[in-house]
């Protein structure tokens, strides 16, 4: 289960990393520079010499960035990169030089220093890919985040609203949903279905001991996540409630569409929702009753930001809303979602 020992807990120390994410453009808008050898001023056959074009820029992109991935940062701590392919192909088959391709990468990160030589030498692919296939290039943010900060005063008060208000508990109505998409799968029903860790808490120092197991010492930060920016802003904590999982059968794995579907079913989500809420609450209530209180966790906040550099915000992009991101649309068919065009 990805979450654990996350579940039903607060982060300590080891709070997320950095976070880049960009958009390389490769567009071919000039095909007719790449090669005009006999004079005319179009290719007027299809054996003649055309452009490489958009989509052989995406694939040099693709393969040089996995090929050279080991050479990107040193072979210690946890970090990783990823990609998808947003727009390539333009579906036709008349051999014409694609005008457009795209590709996304995540760099999920440690430091801001491994995130910047990621980004050097996706830079210089995509430089080296639109060269040699007659394009020219066109990189957009996504995100870039900073790593988070712990704030233990934060952390102490959350976990005691946790604490006094307990675990999420699933009735038996959720049980039987579990049951049937373990049976729909040819599991067999188990009479606990669920995950023990979803009824039980961890507190955070014994969380933070299982998570160090497997970073090196000097590590202060580990995977990303959306929350940290906020660390930089006002004293944070980070809360983990369990989500719905279903315990393991043996050799036979869950599909993906499970955990997908379970986090959007009420009977299954709604205990996770109320004890968040509940500690949320009591967690803001407290705070706000407690001058001392808010003064030390002010306190620990500017000096954990004085200790790491008090990083400014990083995002000095505009934000990336021109691109084809998938929308949920109404037709005569029903809801359904496609790729819109630009």
């Amino acid at each position: 289960f990805y979450m654990l020992p996350m579940c039903n807990t607060v982060r300590w120390d080891t709070h997320c990393g950095a976070a880049y994410s960009m958009i390389y453009s490769f567009i071919c808008d000039e095909p007719e520079k790449w090669s005009v050898s006999d004079g005319a001023p179009i290719p007027q056959a299809h054996s003649a010499v055309r452009a490489p074009g958009a989509n052989d820029a995406l694939v040099q992109m693709y393969q040089s960035s996995k090929l050279l991935r080991d050479s990107m940062l040193p072979h210690q701590g946890g970090w990783s990169i990823s990609e998808a392919i947003l727009t390539a192909g333009q579906a036709t088959a008349d051999n014409l030089p694609a005008e457009l391709a795209e590709i996304q990468y995540m760099i999920r990160v440690p430091t801001l220093e491994m995130a910047e030589q990621v980004t050097k030498v996706l830079d210089q692919n995509a430089q080296a890919a639109a060269r040699i296939t007659g394009c020219r290039l066109e990189r957009h943010w996504v995100s870039k985040s900073r790593p988070g900060l712990p704030n233990h005063t934060m952390a102490t008060l959350v976990w005691e609203a946790l604490s006094a208000i307990g675990a999420p508990t699933w009735d038996e109505g959720a049980k039987a949903l579990a049951r049937e998409i373990q049976s729909n799968l040819g599991i067999p029903p188990m009479e606990e279905p669920f995950i023990d860790e979803m009824t039980s808490l961890i507190s955070p120092q014994e969380g933070e001991a299982i998570l160090r197991q497997n970073l090196p010492p000097s590590q202060k930060n580990s995977t990303s996540d959306d929350y940290t920016d906020m660390c930089w802003h006002a004293p944070t904590a980070r809360l983990y409630i369990a989500r719905p999982a279903l315990k393991p059968s043996g050799s036979k794995a869950y599909p993906s569409w499970v955990m997908n579907a379970m986090g959007g079913i009420p009977d299954l989500i709604d205990p996770m929702i109320k004890t968040a809420a509940k500690t949320l609450a009591a967690s803001a209530l407290r705070l706000l009753e407690d001058s001392a209180l808010r003064k030390t966790t002010y306190s620990e906040f500017e000096r954990r930001k004085a200790e790491n550099g008090d990083i400014p915000p990083l995002c000095d992009y505009d934000p990336p809303l021109q691109f084809r991101w998938p929308e949920y649309v109404q037709t005569v068919r029903g809801r359904d979602w496609i790729i819109p065009s630009y």
